[in-house]
């Protein structure tokens, strides 16, 4: 018999609600994936490496030349300058990175402080390294944070504040001002932000990301994981990277090494390659954006309580006007019944808080939204 060494650790709330979806043939809206495919060009340019032969080792920072497209890209964009070859890491996607930046800088006993709901990845990280999740509930229904809280929830023992925006599950956007506040509460701490941004480039209705590289205080102890998968619709390929002061990208690497030590060789050169081409990524918020509207006018005279999403590809659902059931029983229902997979947004908080909201994805065909809004229309 295995005495677990984390018994409260469960399969993610994602695989449980993709499986749901097989097992009932429902059109699945949970896992925050693309139906469509990616770009015949990227294709193309994987198999032109694959072909020409980068197929062994790549260095374990990542290859030179994608390394310096993603510095010119951060200047460009956030004005600031990271070193390429000291400062910027290829990783095997986002949950790895922010698996190794846990890993690389928390103790025992320190702590983290996490906004619920929360991306399901963090705590267990932070538990993984005997830290102590120190959990700031965002303010319903528009998940604001409020900052006299996190003032106040701040300790000697703080070690790490992890930011997401845009913020999954809720698709909330921090502005500059929250910001300029996390800026005043940490000058002078030794605290660590972990700044999860990975769906910078997906985000609507005329606002900017802020990402904390904006912020030259905030930069200096940040450490900013970014994604491939999320920009490029490929999330099966495993592909982000992660930007960070030399000093705190050394101590990353250490971690990064043992936990994957190099990405995939012929796409990192591809995607060095495609990076070439701005608009993939500068429009990517006008595409995604267009989808947001599309579901969203598809399901305008559903009973469903509407806030469209600022950011991400995912779209929240108040259901109070339809139903009284938790949203885990009634996710599970929609599944089995209706036939459209969501996610209960009670598991991204540690005391499953209940707001009767459901999570969907919209990053979907036209005609995969089409037929779930004509399923869920008729509740």
């Amino acid at each position: 018999m295995i005495n677990s060494k984390f018994p409260e650790i469960g399969t993610s709330i994602f695989a449980v609600m993709s499986k749901l979806a097989n097992e009932h043939n429902a059109i699945n809206l949970s896992q925050g994936f693309p139906d469509f495919q990616c770009s015949p060009e990227l294709i193309n340019l994987v198999d032109k490496y694959m072909k020409k032969g980068y197929n062994q080792y790549a260095p374990m920072e990542g290859i030179m030349p994608l390394r310096e497209m993603i510095a010119e890209k951060t200047e460009e964009i956030y004005s600031k300058k990271y070193n390429p070859e000291k400062e910027i890491t290829i990783t095997a996607g986002g949950t790895q990175a922010l698996f190794s930046a846990i890993t690389a800088f928390v103790r025992e006993g320190d702590e983290v402080i996490v906004f619920e709901p929360a991306y399901d990845s963090y705590v267990p990280a932070i538990v993984m390294n005997g830290g102590r999740p120190i959990y700031i509930q965002l303010k319903h229904p528009y998940y604001d944070i409020d900052w006299d809280v996190v003032q106040r929830s701040i300790s000697s023992r703080t070690r790490m504040i992890i930011l997401n925006s845009p913020h999954n599950p809720s698709g909330a956007i921090f502005s500059a001002g929250d910001l300029e506040k996390l800026k005043k509460i940490t000058t002078g701490s030794n605290i660590i932000i972990l700044s999860d941004e990975v769906y910078e480039h997906i985000i609507f209705d005329g606002y900017e990301h802020q990402s904390v590289a904006r912020f030259p205080q905030l930069a200096e102890r940040s450490i900013i994981i970014s994604s491939f998968g999320k920009t490029y619709h490929t999330t099966g390929w495993k592909m982000g990277y992660c930007l960070a002061p030399k000093e705190l990208m050394k101590e990353f690497r250490k971690v990064h090494q043992f936990v994957v030590f190099a990405v995939n060789t012929p796409i990192q050169y591809a995607i060095s390659e495609y990076l070439k081409n701005k608009d993939e990524y500068l429009q990517l918020g006008a595409f995604y954006q267009e989808k947001r509207d599309y579901f969203l006018k598809l399901l305008s005279g559903s009973k469903f309580t509407i806030r469209p999403s600022s950011g991400t590809y995912f779209q929240l659902l108040g259901y109070e006007k339809i139903t009284n059931e938790k949203d885990n029983v009634f996710a599970e229902r929609l599944t089995k019944e209706i036939g459209v997979a969501s996610i209960p947004v009670s598991a991204f908080y540690h005391e499953k808080i209940q707001n009767n909201v459901l999570r969907f994805c919209f990053a979907k065909t036209n005609e995969t939204l089409e037929k779930a809004a004509e399923k869920l229309i008729k509740l």
